[in-house]
């Protein structure tokens, strides 16, 4: 079977990681990258050994024979990007968040639809090895039906050395964050009925907000508090684990730190660690990430083959889109939020 061709849009911080994934898996080859600055791509270029550089998207699309397009740029640049590539029958992957707004999003999705090419999110999150571990856990029911939930990320990781426009952002943790988060309860507990946020900034030298507290009521019934912050100090941080603690009718299942996986029922309390695979190209400090990345794009891969189905396609990534934006709208308006109106309010 002859490799998928594809191309990459954008050369910051994730873009590296990103195709030492595609690299990783095999199956396809990057065959050309895009960055608004020439200088860049052409470095990315060199660095990677990457035949084609561009300085324009529309010249890329219309020179190159791709299967699809691995948008990693800035969010504000996602929806036009994608655009241009479903115009000219390119597959989308894109980086989340999606896009800068609900209706953008939702304006993706139906051109992508329209033109007949798919459009995949890749959202890594619910990829991470601990997390995949504890939603086996879960599915084997020992700790009986689920009735409450908390998921907390909170650490004081400097997060905006290696990242410095994060500090622009008007919407910060939310939209960062939160995408992962709100994409990973829904993936361990099922979709959203309401939501209630409330959210705060602590470092001062920043525009957006930098801890949010979010309270979902799931569609079983659950209720499940998501806790994120980068302005929290804690004995037990360990950037970038998220900790997972949910309680049954029959037991207690916990995701905590350094990987430990623990289930208590009357029978007692079991502990495993699953700790996830290294990659020599990851970056230490994101390794448990960085791994994700890999079964992630696997999983999409497999969609784009036709081999599979993707978990995170635009229309499932929409779900989690309604919950950030839904949770900003709630911060917004000191008020709880139901999913069903806010998605009539969002046309």
């Amino acid at each position: 079977m002859r490799k998928l061709r594809f191309a990459i849009f954008g050369t910051g911080f994730w873009s590296s990681f990103q195709l030492a994934g595609w690299n990783e898996i095999g199956g396809c080859e990057c065959v050309a990258v895009y960055n608004r600055t020439r200088s860049k791509a052409e470095e990315f270029a060199r660095r990677f050994g990457i035949p084609s550089v561009y300085d324009t998207p529309e010249a890329l699309l219309d020179r190159e024979q791709l299967d699809f397009v691995d948008i990693i740029t800035g969010v504000e640049t996602h929806a036009p990007l994608a655009k241009l590539a479903a115009e000219r029958g390119r597959n989308v992957v894109c980086q989340k968040p999606m896009a800068t707004s609900l209706p953008e999003a939702e304006d993706m999705v139906v051109t992508c639809h329209r033109a007949g090419v798919k459009l995949l999110i890749n959202e890594n999150w619910r990829w991470q090895y601990p997390v995949r571990q504890l939603k086996r856990h879960l599915d084997r029911r020992r700790i009986g039906q689920p009735f409450r939930a908390r998921v907390h990320y909170a650490n004081s990781f400097p997060v905006f050395d290696n990242q410095p426009f994060l500090k622009e952002l008007e919407q910060f943790i939310l939209t960062d964050i939160g995408s992962h988060i709100l994409d990973a309860v829904r993936f361990l507990f099922g979709d959203v009925a309401s939501l209630y946020c409330l959210t705060q900034r602590i470092h001062e030298d920043i525009r957006g907000e930098d801890v949010a507290t979010v309270v979902l009521t799931m569609e079983n019934g659950m209720t499940v508090v998501c806790e994120m912050s980068y302005a929290s100090r804690t004995e037990i941080e360990r950037f970038p684990q998220t900790y997972i603690y949910v309680e049954g009718d029959a037991g207690f299942l916990e995701l905590g730190p350094d990987y430990w996986i623990r289930e208590t029922t009357a029978d007692g309390t079991f502990s495993s660690r699953h700790q996830p695979y290294h990659y020599p190209w990851a970056d230490p400090a994101y390794d448990l990430v960085h791994s994700s990345i890999v079964d992630c794009q696997a999983n999409l891969l497999d969609d784009l083959l036709g081999t599979g189905q993707a978990e995170t396609t635009g229309d499932d990534n929409l779900k989690t889109v309604r919950c950030v934006f839904g949770s900003y709208e709630s911060a917004r308006t000191g008020l709880p939020v139901n999913l069903y109106e806010y998605i009539g309010r969002s046309h």
